[in-house]
């Protein structure tokens, strides 16, 4: 068993626990039991590929299939590891090696805490059942300390361990031993900025804010790594195949230009202000949040009691105005009530934010990726004079995706709801949830880049986006069309099947044959407003006769 070996190797180190006053053998069987129990939670990186499960296979039975999960998804980071490597064997540029080096492990690392170990830093369940036991504080708390620590030296010894070894045989001992300070001092940055900046939320805001922010942050770290290589590159020079980095204010932010600064300062003898100053940030820093995650723990487990408070937010600003778009974009009483569902659905549903929002992220910011490599070419007027607005098509990349996952929920034993239902046919009930998708997500997003694009292209490019503003729900019903047909939110998110991700492919390949037929329309006097009267042609019809085909409107035969 993974958890005895661990608590084996924890016992070398029960002196130290007792002489700073911990009750170690208590500390010891709280940890035992949180070990097992991560055992049997399924990691966010090896989730997608797992298939359904029996429903009547017992939990002790899977556990005996499966092992450990978390132990199990670990090859997977030892992988990624393994793509460290040519960075750290490029050379001995170390500020800009190490920087990338670092900046990938911060954000893999730091991913999977939140996506998989919030729970960990969020648990009440040590309040509700220990607090009330005979059980030392500090006890407890130092249970949670370790307990986060076990799962950050696995995650980060295995992405880091590729890199250690080929570091310590192509840079020698000193380089072996930077590396592996600092990263432990990145495990300690990590864990307690997000403490950190989980205290302060839960300081000011409910529990449902934090709930909430965790799926938002998945967005933001989705668009972080997309846009990350642009700004990293953009630190460095390649002048005759030598990169040369050029020091700026604004660096001091940038926390991997932390971590490449000792190597140069300890390995090349580099003197010059900003590797200093990036040194003392790099050991500093961590130390300093340590002392200060340790003092603010109480008050921290103070704050997570607002976890389980059940606080409702009515919310009825956004509740008249999406009352308001069902009333105007629904054909009946049944399609108005389903828009609502599934909007409300949409916006509250959080195992289905975590696997939405993300790709929401990677379309925002791909219509603009592609501005960087020209920008330095033909600069803001180049661009602006060009027909590069037809990026804008990649705002539709999320289609796919959420069309195909509309089917799915945390929540899927509800719908039973479908059943008792007064509904005779389903044509209302895929209707509403597919317009709830347009008005909820991808027009608001489409809005929003539009207006960007029209304060860089002017108003000459309003017709344009009027054709790709009519193209969005003729797409969306296509890709209803292709993809696998299922009642909203009713399966579990386990039962996502690897063939119908495939098909979001061609899917996309079909995206591009819209955005080929626009770009050749304007190459023909009016062809802009041909496309579009054809577009408003080809949306009326399908959206009339798709939902009046007899498969799509047999109740009893869904989900069959």
């Amino acid at each position: 068993m993974i958890e005895s070996r661990i608590l084996k190797g924890l016992d070398l180190f029960r002196g130290a626990f007792e002489k700073a006053g911990v009750d170690y053998a208590m500390m010891r069987s709280i940890l035992q039991i949180k070990l097992i129990m991560d055992g049997r939670r399924v990691p966010t990186i090896i989730a997608g590929g797992n298939k359904s499960k029996k429903k009547d296979t017992a939990l002790g039975d899977q556990n005996k299939k499966e092992g450990n999960s978390f132990i199990r998804s670990l090859w997977l980071y030892g992988l990624m590891g393994l793509m460290l490597v040519p960075i750290v064997l490029l050379g001995d540029n170390y500020i800009f090696q190490m920087s990338i080096v670092f900046g990938i492990m911060m954000f893999l690392v730091m991913t999977s805490l939140i996506s998989d170990f919030s729970s960990v830093l969020l648990d009440i369940r040590d309040k509700t059942i220990l607090f009330t036991k005979p059980v030392d504080r500090k006890t407890i708390n130092m249970a949670k300390l370790i307990h986060i620590l076990i799962y950050m030296f696995f995650v980060t010894g295995t992405l880091a361990a590729p890199s250690l070894i080929a570091g310590l045989i192509e840079h020698g001992v000193l380089f072996f031993l930077i590396f592996l300070i600092e990263t432990i001092l990145m495990d300690i940055l990590i864990v307690v900025l997000t403490a950190v900046l989980y205290f302060f939320v839960l300081k000011f805001f409910d529990g449902e804010k934090l709930k909430d922010m965790i799926n938002y942050v998945q967005i933001a770290l989705s668009i972080g790594i997309t846009i990350g290589y642009q700004l990293v590159s953009r630190l460095f020079n390649l002048v005759n195949l030598t990169v040369h980095f050029q020091p700026k204010w604004w660096q001091i932010f940038l926390f991997p230009i932390w971590f490449g600064s000792p190597f140069e300062t300890l390995l090349h003898g580099a003197r010059q202000s900003h590797y200093m100053i990036f040194t003392l940030l790099v050991i500093l820093v961590p130390i300093i949040l340590l002392f200060i995650y340790v003092k603010m723990m109480p008050a921290f487990e103070r704050n997570l009691q607002k976890l389980s408070d059940q606080s409702v937010r009515a919310g009825r600003a956004g509740g008249r105005l999406t009352d308001l778009v069902a009333k105007w974009v629904s054909g009946s009483r049944e399609e108005e009530t389903f828009f609502r569902f599934a909007a409300k659905m949409m916006s509250t549903e959080r195992d289905f934010k975590l696997k939405v929002y993300p790709t929401l992220g990677f379309s925002i910011i791909f219509p603009f990726i592609f501005f960087f490599l020209d920008f330095h070419e033909g600069g803001l007027q180049g661009i602006a004079s060009s027909r590069m607005y037809l990026f804008i098509y990649f705002c539709a990349l999320l289609v796919p995706t959420v069309v195909m996952m509309l089917k799915y929920s945390g929540r899927y034993k509800g719908s039973w709801i479908y059943q008792i239902a007064p509904i005779s046919h389903t044509a209302p009930i895929y209707k509403g949830t597919l317009k709830a998708f347009l008005a909820r997500l991808l027009i608001p997003m489409f809005i929003l880049e539009s207006i960007i694009f029209i304060a860089i292209f002017g108003m000459r490019i309003l017709p344009d986006l009027l054709d790709v503003l009519l193209m969005l729900p003729l797409y969306t019903l296509i890709c209803f069309l292709v993809l696998r047909k299922a009642l909203p939110f009713s399966e579990a998110f386990e039962a996502t099947q690897q063939k119908e991700a495939i098909l979001t492919i061609p899917l996309m390949l079909i995206l591009g044959v819209f955005a080929g037929i626009h770009y050749f329309s304007t190459e023909i006097p009016y062809g802009v407003y041909i496309y579009m009267g054809l577009l408003l042609v080809l949306n009326v019809a399908g959206w009339r006769i798709v939902f009046r085909s007899s498969s799509l409107n047999s109740l009893k035969n869904t989900n069959r």
